[in-house]
């Protein structure tokens, strides 16, 4: 029987050590709590995630290893600027969060339901509206044709999810993303929990205590989020190059 700590209501921020978290299944930590911005800020602060699914209790996580992208490393290869070459797609940031978490919500080939319900896009709105939470969208003319949106904390970002109504607009908002975040002095896009798919992007597998190292040190590291909104949209070639 998996035994798991239930997060105090009145403690929004109080977590588990997050190396306690089980090995099987990976990284799950502990069960409860709410969506509140204060107790999601708490928890991106200390390397814990939310994920579960509508209408189960919150479950926490904190895997080992972790999957990471390298600002430094992430841009766009041969093959991304062939396929994009020609199309006359923009890129923003911030101006449609809430449309990027409803398409990263919408169902996909393979898979059954998401975690992405309307109280946890609620509660990342909420966080948006802070000025914790940001999104990247890509355009061509007035449809969303991909995107993707995390949570920042201090120079750490946390990504949450990507979407592409066509091939290519997650892989371009991944690009831009990480742009931006290198240009502003952060290291590393959390991608959490790794696969086949982000691992073909670029990502790499961190053990969880150097990650853990990291966060700390990334997440005290003041940042004014007044630089997301002034991102002006630009053309899709300004990040191919």
């Amino acid at each position: 029987m998996i035994r798991l700590p239930l997060l105090d209501p009145a403690s929004p921020e109080r977590f588990p050590d997050p190396r306690q978290a089980l090995a099987e299944p990976n990284g799950l930590l502990a069960f409860g709590g709410d969506l509140s911005p204060r107790r999601l800020l708490a928890a991106y602060q200390r390397g814990i995630f939310p994920w579960f699914n509508p209408g189960e209790p919150i479950l926490w996580w904190s895997p080992d290893p972790r999957c990471v992208f390298h600002t430094a490393s992430l841009r766009a290869n041969r093959s991304l600027r062939r396929a994009l070459a020609g199309r006359d797609w923009r890129v923003s940031v911030d101006q449609a969060f809430v449309r990027v978490m409803q398409a990263c919500a919408a169902p996909r080939p393979g898979q059954h339901g998401t975690w992405i319900g309307p109280a946890v896009i609620g509660a990342y709105a909420a966080l948006h509206t802070q000025g914790h939470a940001h999104s990247v969208e890509v355009w061509e003319g007035e449809a969303l044709v991909g995107g993707i949106y995390g949570v920042s904390v201090g120079r750490l970002f946390c990504g949450e999810s990507m979407f592409s109504a066509q091939s290519g607009g997650s892989k371009l908002a991944l690009v831009a993303l990480s742009h931006w975040l290198r240009s502003w002095g952060f290291p590393l896009l959390d991608a959490q929990v790794s696969n086949p798919h982000l691992l073909g992007l670029g990502a790499c597998e961190m053990p969880r205590e150097a990650f853990l190292a990291q966060v700390r040190t990334l997440a005290a590291q003041p940042f004014d989020e007044g630089n997301w909104r002034a991102v002006p949209m630009r053309p899709a070639a300004d990040y191919l190059r």
